[in-house]
């Protein structure tokens, strides 16, 4: 199969953000890194679906989240380190501090709803608009909304935060968000 040069490049240009959201989805980078790998596959055996001048990202965000929610269906019944204690046990603390930082906040993150992390990763950390979030959740504008504002209200909760605004990134923040890829880190320096 041929497939043009430029949607190649854009293809290969998704994948840093694609697997950030893999990553903040699975919380395995592992798994993460089967995601994408899966996703473009299918992106590449269905290129023929994909409609030019639509948002390829997306389009290949959609394919990953459902390839997510299928897996996540399949491994229901599969006996999880639910609570993260024996994964926990296997690795040593990081000693740096935007390390620190980035753990409380996938630790926070982990505890949302599964439909509000994605809404916040979406909008928040992959910088797509509102409008691009619901097409790839199926769903209404408004619910992308009202479940990025409960995000952030319950993270702010779960970090001790006073107040919403201070989830706004900073230098450290940022440098966490760089674990999701450029993309995420561009985000937050942007929003």
């Amino acid at each position: 199969m041929t497939i043009e040069p430029d949607l190649r490049d854009a293809l290969l240009g998704a994948v840093p953000s694609l697997r950030a959201f893999a990553i903040s989805l699975s919380g395995d980078v592992d798994r993460a890194d089967d995601l994408v790998q899966d996703t473009l596959l299918r992106a590449l055996a269905n290129i023929h679906r994909f409609e030019r001048g639509t948002n390829l990202n997306a389009w290949l965000f959609t394919i990953l989240r459902n390839l997510f929610h299928s897996e996540y269906r399949k491994r229901k019944r599969e006996v999880e380190d639910v609570d993260g204690g024996y994964a926990a046990s296997l690795r040593t603390a990081p000693s740096q501090h935007a390390h620190l930082d980035f753990e409380d906040l996938r630790a926070a993150l982990a505890k949302l709803p599964q439909d509000q992390r994605e809404a916040l990763l979406l909008v928040g950390a992959s910088g797509f608009s509102y409008e691009d979030a619901a097409r790839i959740c199926g769903c209404a504008v408004g619910t992308i909304k009202s479940r990025v504002n409960r995000a952030r209200k319950r993270l702010a909760e779960l970090m001790f935060l006073e107040e919403t605004d201070d989830l706004a990134p900073d230098g450290i923040t940022i440098a966490a968000l760089q674990a999701f890829g450029p993309e995420a880190a561009r985000a937050g320096a942007s929003g």
